[in-house]
């Protein structure tokens, strides 16, 4: 039998305080799997970027994922796809899931982490924090960052200002009118945005400051300078993926330009942020496991409270 979950079911059965200790936790083991982070992309004929192709696996995990997705910028959402959860051990489809919800979670929850990680210590809240891009995933984002941290004020910008005026609603903040205002008023900045060309370079930041840039996932989208990369100490969630299809591959860097991995620092295998650190930025590029870490969650709860629609797609 097959579960189906969609959005609002997702939605019932993920806990973000679950989520976060399960990518976590991931991101410790992740680099021992056996099989190497991937993604298998094409162009579509039709108005979407692309379709991809992604299959997760996690040690510990007895079942693997494979994600297939299109994006469509003018869509809302503007991820289309679904999650496929097979058993490990016979391959038997186990759930089939939104991709577009479980997406921005494990990217939001993900990207959280970094930032907490990478961002300077901020115990009384004083940080004011900076939104550029209020999609999906920025909401996932600040909210898992809202649980990691205390925060000061918030500022946002978003190309289409009605979006940005109401997440500002949503999380007490106020609407800036670029993303060089956002830079320069905030103390941590969350980028995703569809960009292809910068938007930010190292004149518009400072020292001390940390990026989150999740906008540049596939070939072609850029957020963040070259200027402001090769200055900063440079996070990624993996350097072959980030330098064929992330951040550093349209900077035109080398996987070794990157510091060190999330994994590395949560290992402690690589120093994160010292005192002695100016400008940091994490800049993932979003792996299958992830998916796979977050799948396994929600179907284990699904299961036990009974959520969802079975269907037996073999009859």
């Amino acid at each position: 039998m097959t579960r189906i979950l969609t959005r609002s079911e997702l939605l019932a059965v993920l806990d973000p305080a679950v989520c976060a200790e399960a990518l976590e936790e991931g991101f410790r083991v992740a680099d021992s799997s056996p099989v190497e982070g991937q993604r298998v992309r094409t162009d579509l004929p039709f108005p979407g970027t692309a379709t991809a192709l992604l299959p997760g696996v996690l040690p510990g995990v007895p079942a693997y994922t494979v994600k297939v997705n299109a994006k469509f910028p003018g869509a809302r959402p503007a991820l289309r796809g679904v999650v496929c959860l097979h058993d490990g051990a016979d391959g038997a489809l186990l759930a089939l899931l939104d991709s577009a919800t479980l997406t921005a979670w494990r990217t939001g929850l993900a990207a959280a982490l970094g930032t907490h990680l990478l961002a300077a210590p901020d115990p009384d809240g004083e940080a004011a924090l900076g939104v550029v891009g209020a999609g999906a995933q920025a909401e996932v984002m600040v909210r898992g960052l809202d649980a990691l941290r205390p925060r000061g004020g918030l500022v946002v910008h978003d190309s289409d200002p009605d979006r940005a005026a109401a997440f500002a609603e949503r999380h007490g903040g106020r609407v800036l009118g670029s993303a060089a205002e956002v830079a320069a008023t905030a103390d941590v900045v969350l980028l995703a945005t569809w960009s292809r060309t910068p938007v930010l370079s190292l004149a518009d930041t400072r020292e001390g400051q940390h990026l989150t840039s999740l906008g540049a996932d596939e070939p072609g989208k850029r957020e963040l300078a070259r200027d402001l990369l090769t200055s900063a100490l440079l996070v990624v969630d993996h350097r072959e993926l980030a330098a064929t299809a992330g951040a550093l591959a349209t900077a035109g860097l080398p996987a070794d330009a990157a510091d060190a991995t999330l994994g590395e620092i949560l290992r402690g295998d690589r120093p994160g942020r010292t005192p002695a650190t100016g400008r940091t930025v994490y800049a993932p590029v979003g792996l299958p496991w992830q998916d796979l870490a977050l799948a396994w969650a929600a179907y284990g709860r699904a299961e036990r409270e009974g959520v969802g629609t079975r269907v037996d797609l073999l009859v």
